[in-house]
């Protein structure tokens, strides 16, 4: 028996919705309904800093007026975070975290110095690969330095070691076809931050497996990711679903939108006078 297609669309209510955002949710919606299956909604809400309840709001009455239906429950990942300590906890057994002191000056300063490549994920927001500092500590020096910063600190992923459990690794995207993992490009990704307590790579692994999700779909931005999170489904044990990377949508100029682009807020539009069906139509169609 074939198994049943679960879509999501998964934003975060750090701002309005835009139309890069309808188009994808949109995507998600169609590649759910045209094999029957179940489209979810997902609020990724971990970070209290930048995530706003009226956001929030703001995105269940914009996909409303979009017309789109989801089936069950918004999961809000706030709400969950004891989901992503258990993992965490398993990744601590199995000897592949680390706490990480590092500020993000040090961080690119030695990045600097050593010659590492510019991150492409952004990791810890400097725009370099993490050059595994506090990977090499003895167990003394991070006791010393966990009592210095008062357990204040980030839980990375030692990925060689990680990769030494797994194995080889591969994912499949829908357009892409059978693709071969890399997670050490990326170096030791941070899983768990000093001020938010999972990431995420962590959160979005672990909720598209609690959810049941066989259809991962999101923009190509998203594309190299995967190889992380391909290392985390096997590091928990977890299954793998397939993917589908999809297009990202841009203005004229050929920018990709962005939730710094007010004027293309689906809040702004509806304000505007647009109707969802006049929206629907201009947006490109979907493949």
């Amino acid at each position: 028996m074939t198994a049943k297609t679960v879509t999501r669309f998964a934003p975060s209510p750090t701002g309005y919705l835009h139309l890069g955002h309808a188009w994808s949710a949109l995507f998600a919606e169609q590649q759910s309904r045209l094999a029957g299956g179940t489209f979810l909604l997902r609020i990724e809400d971990i970070d209290p800093t930048r995530c706003k309840p009226e956001f929030t709001a703001a995105i269940i009455e914009d996909l409303t007026w979009l017309g789109l239906r989801w089936d069950g429950v918004v999961r809000h990942q706030s709400r969950h975070m004891t989901d992503y300590a258990a993992a965490l906890d398993t990744l601590r057994r199995k000897g592949v975290l680390y706490p990480c002191f590092c500020t993000r000056r040090e961080i690119a300063e030695e990045a600097a110095a050593a010659g590492y490549a510019p991150h492409l994920i952004g990791d810890d927001d400097v725009g370099v690969t993490y050059p595994g500092t506090c990977r090499h500590l003895t167990v003394a020096e991070r006791a010393e330095k966990e009592q210095r910063n008062q357990g204040q600190m980030n839980w990375r992923l030692d990925v060689a070691a990680a990769l030494r459990l797994a194995g080889e690794l591969t994912w499949q995207d829908v357009a892409a076809g059978v693709r071969v993992a890399r997670p050490q490009d990326f170096g030791d990704v941070v899983l768990a931050r000093k001020d938010v307590p999972t990431s995420y790579h962590l959160s979005v692994t672990v909720d598209d497996a609690l959810q049941d999700v066989t259809l991962v779909t999101r923009g190509t931005d998203l594309f190299r990711a995967t190889d992380i999170h391909r290392l985390l489904q096997a590091l928990l044990d977890l299954p793998v679903p397939q993917y589908h990377h999809h297009t990202l949508l841009t203005d004229a100029t050929g920018r990709r939108y962005a939730k710094r682009d007010q004027s293309v807020t689906l809040r702004a539009l509806r304000e505007s006078g647009k109707t969802p069906e006049a929206l629907r139509q201009e947006l490109p169609s979907i493949p």
